[in-house]
């Protein structure tokens, strides 16, 4: 036990071992406060992340879940690093939602380009590369005094945050900003701030609006400023919540307009919450970071010490990228050589370099992984479910990386060697190549190289880094937002009609003409030729959605035909018929006939429901982790891509076939019905994908043993997919596989296929297709006997040439070798061999040309190792005149070069070196 006394607030901190009670699935640090009232239990991060949804909830907003860290639709992000990014779309008019308020508590990552904090994090009391972050959302719905008012409540009745430590700031022209928070708090502590502070842009143009934020005072020891404004570095007042109020829309001469729907996009840290509402000093103390230190002291044998300079980062890095690594790769990424898989790399391997001074010598981080499972998974059962795919990614990484850190400190005695020829300076390039491909922290080279009394060129190092920093800030690009009228959104709301999706239809379905679009314009008639978009009140075409493609068909009635070569949703409710008019002509107000190729829907229909049931399979196979991460689903194949670290297996293929052909056989019935996402989304049986963006209510395809969400049409017995076969497994990113099959006709075709290959084979070698393998084994064993016959007859023409190959002997006693040879460069090895049995004692070099190449090997007997003769170094000298690169041994070394004309030069040197 211990007690904290911060803002005359006083702390008692009850650790495990002292009293604990359990809490869901883990124990939970008790923090108690001590006010006149008595003790009273502090809250719990995942209570507070609760509550706050709750909050809101009872307030009619949509509880959204968290959207992926890895915004796989949004390229211009690498990771998800606000709470808006997944509402972008609606806040840029580009669609809507049938929900117009929502809360979420947002995964997020900040570890790379603009926000690239990364070096601080664990020696700060406020850096994290993972965070979660508190948001309620407005889409045209309330506005400022609401989301004031909400805010309040939150703070005071939830959060628990006494009102004297509240200080508002607000947007310098924001009067109505100022005079909703004086029914709270007196004027003089609300501060009016310039717009770098309180004035928020998506961009040049678009919307924009002022924004209030929320500051926590932490008290006259923390300095002796009185408001925000004064406290340029946020040492005493800390923000913690940020309230957007999107009002206006900026035009490109600078002028701004009122928008007709005004919106509201609120953030708070949890964590920084959370260290509020605990008391603490540090987001490293809070209750969920302080449980996953504590699985750290346990697997180190190491007791952490909040004050300790020396180890304490160590602790509280590991617990800030274990969450970060994680959640990355739940959500489908993984660490690589590019990109976000490249920024993840180094977040682990700094996690690494920090374990390795807690005296882990191997892998450890799938070791704490259970404790961060333990206190997020009861809210995030994504990490749950991928435990096994994290654990394999970490235990090749971390192995991978241990090796590297072995092979660094070795290059790193090489490097100082060498160094010791250019005047005791290691070069800016060399040291920059030991932090940023082996992990060497740049203090720790600075140490080496004073060991060895020299310096290093910092001023490169310097110039490399910040080099290599711009690189990842152009890789990592902001959210780029462009506020661009939407032709559709004026039709809507002219009509007040969304187009009604007729999704069974055993007939063609009658409809009416509602607008029609050449170009992109609004036209009262198509006529013949003209290639236009169809606006109706009912169709019965599927619009391209959720990876599978739009229906085609006709248009038709008395006056005109219209073929449907494409249909979309460009806006929410608008389904727009592409195509081109081949007679007559169509008017606004028609009412027409239309008519879907159905053979063409059935054939989509048959390989959608194959994907849910490849999706089954696959996980039924792999494991819970192979999620899905994008489809496309035609007439003629389907293609699935699902997150998995490693290339399938020959028998896992054909497990996932059989396992998805017995369900076709079976010929089961599909259902589909609806209910409202919340219900949904607490239904452990039905498959649904963390981050989607799913509707109010939602449509479940129900084959049994598979149940899906899914908005796209289906077959109505698996029977009706007939046959199914995979064509192609590759990978697309790191960490993501695709599969591409077909089904029906063509997967019997593609059956076929190999049995023709077979038979034509069996053909060319006289046999029975049943004999094949029995001849192809008898091929391979003749093979084999050739093979050693031929390395035989080589090793022969070798020994024969080496002994006629010319010894030469130089004044001093010197014998060597020193030719060009007529062999391929596979084989200047083994001919060495043979030659050194001839010469035991001296220097051997050969050269060949091969591939456009001339190549070039020296062997150094030892004796002269002694004498100062190296192979490495007379290479290096050789390669200047073929202008070439390669590396070795003192007793041997190897390299190439492309200039052929200077083969003779570069012997000439090697004996004139030795002369």
């Amino acid at each position: 036990m211990f007690y904290v006394n911060r803002n005359n607030y006083a702390y008692i901190i009850l650790r495990k071992t002292d009293f604990a009670i359990e809490n869901g699935s883990y124990f939970a640090y008790n923090l108690l406060t001590k006010t006149n009232k008595g003790l009273h239990r502090m809250l719990t991060t995942q209570e507070v992340r609760s509550k706050f949804c709750e909050y809101f909830k009872k307030l009619k907003h949509a509880h959204i879940p968290s959207s992926s860290v890895v915004p796989l639709d949004d390229p211009s992000l690498l990771f998800t690093n606000a709470g808006m990014n997944q509402f972008k779309d609606v806040f840029l008019g580009k669609s809507i939602r049938d929900y117009n308020r929502a809360v979420s508590c947002q995964k997020c990552i900040r570890a790379g380009g603009k926000h690239n904090d990364l070096e601080n994090v664990g020696h700060t009391a406020r850096h994290l590369t993972f965070f979660e972050m508190l948001g309620n959302f407005s889409f045209g719905d309330y506005f400022k005094k609401d989301a004031i008012d909400f805010a309040w409540s939150v703070s005071t009745e939830i959060f628990k945050i006494p009102d004297e430590k509240i200080f508002p700031t607000v947007f310098e022209k924001d009067d109505e900003a100022f005079e909703l928070w004086t029914k709270y708090v007196p004027a003089h502590k609300i501060t009016k701030m310039g717009e770098k502070d309180n004035f928020w842009s998506m961009g040049e143009t678009g919307p924009c609006g002022p924004c209030t934020e929320l500051y926590y005072d932490l008290g006259k020891e923390f300095g002796d400023f009185s408001s925000p404004l004064q406290d340029t570095e946020g040492n005493r007042f800390l923000e913690f919540w940020n309230l957007v109020f999107m009002q206006f829309n900026k035009k490109v001469d600078g002028t701004q307009e009122l928008l007709p729907k005004p919106s509201v996009d609120t953030g708070a840290g949890l964590e920084r919450v959370m260290c509020l509402i605990q008391g603490k000093e540090s987001l490293f103390e809070i209750d969920l970071m302080r449980h996953i230190i504590s699985g750290i002291e346990k697997v180190s044998k190491k007791t952490y010490d909040f004050h300790d300079p020396v180890f304490a980062p160590c602790f509280r890095v590991i617990a800030d990228h274990l969450r970060c690594l994680a959640f990355a790769i739940s959500d489908g990424a993984q660490p690589g050589n590019i990109e976000r898989g490249y920024v993840l790399r180094k977040v682990l391997r700094r996690a690494v370099r920090y374990g390795k001074q807690l005296g882990f010598d191997r892998p450890f981080l799938s070791d704490i992984l259970p404790y961060l499972i333990e206190i997020m998974g009861p809210d995030y059962p994504e990490l749950l479910l991928s435990k096994t795919k994290i654990e394999e990614i970490f235990e090749q990484e971390e192995e991978a990386f241990f090796r590297t850190l072995k092979r660094g400190g070795n290059l790193l005695n090489q490097i100082v060697e060498e160094s010791k020829a250019h005047h005791k300076v290691l070069s800016g390039n060399d040291a920059f190549k030991l932090k940023d491909t082996y992990g060497l922290p740049f203090d720790e080279i600075l140490l080496f190289a004073k060991d060895y009394g020299f310096s290093v060129d910092t001023n490169e190092y310097e110039r490399l880094e910040k080099e290599a920093k711009e690189k990842s800030k152009a890789a990592h690009k902001e959210v780029v937002h462009m506020h661009k009228e939407n032709v559709y959104l004026d039709f809507l709301e002219k009509h007040a009609h969304e187009c009604t999706f007729i999704r069974n239809p055993n007939t063609p379905q009658e409809a009416k003409i509602l607008g029609l679009l050449v170009d992109g314009q609004f036209v009262d008639a198509l006529n013949v030729g003209q290639v236009g978009i169809i606006l109706t009140d009912k169709t019965p075409f599927y619009a391209e959605m959720g990876g599978q493609v739009g229906d085609t068909g006709k248009i038709f009635n008395d006056r005109g035909t219209f073929t449907v070569t494409d249909c979309t949703s460009p806006y929410k409710g608008i389904i727009a018929h592409v195509g081109k008019l081949e007679s007559g002509v169509l008017s606004i107000k028609d009412h027409v006939v239309m008519e879907v190729d159905f053979d063409r829907r059935q054939k989509i229909a048959n390989n959608h429901t194959a994907t849910h049931i490849l999706h089954w399979a696959l996980r039924r196979v792999l494991g819970e982790q192979a999620r899905q991460a994008g489809s496309i689903v035609d007439q003629n194949h389907l293609r699935f891509d699902f997150y998995h670290h490693k290339a399938l297996t020959f028998d896992e293929i054909r497990t996932i076939e059989e396992l998805v052909n017995e369900k076709i056989r079976q010929n089961l019935p599909i259902q589909s019905y609806e209910m409202p996402y919340q219900e949904a989304k607490d239904r452990k049986d039905i498959i649904q994908f963390f981050g989607e963006k799913y509707s109010a209510h939602v449509r479940v395809i129900d084959i049994d043993f598979s149940k899906e969400l899914c908005g796209g049409t289906h077959t109505s017995m698996t029977g009706n997919i007939g046959y199914f076969r995979l064509e192609k497994e590759s990978s697309i990113a790191q960490g993501i596989r695709r599969i591409e099959a077909i089904t029906g006709k063509k997967a019997e075709e593609f059956s076929y296929l190999f049995e023709d290959r077979l038979h034509k084979l069996a053909d060319k070698l006289k046999i029975v297709p049943a004999k094949l393998e029995e001849r192809f084994d008898r091929v391979l064993e003749e093979a084999k006997e050739f093979e050693k016959e031929l390395k035989n007859l080589q090793k022969h023409q070798l020994h024969l040439l080496a002994k006629s190959l010319e010894k030469n002997e130089l004044p001093s006693k010197l014998k060597y070798c020193v030719q060009s040879v007529t062999v391929s460069s596979g084989l200047l090895k083994t001919l060495a061999d043979e030659l050194a049995k001839e010469l035991p004692t001296g220097v051997i070099a050969l050269l060949c040309i091969d591939n456009e190449k001339a190549h070039l090997l020296i062997r150094v007997s030892s004796d002269l190792i002694q004498k100062g003769i190296k192979a490495n170094e007379l290479l290096q000298l050789a390669l200047k005149d073929i202008e070439g690169n390669g590396g070795g041994k003192p007793d041997s070394a190897q390299g190439a070069g492309k200039n052929i004309q200077n083969s003779p030069k570069a012997l000439n040197t090697i004996i004139a070196h030795l002369s």
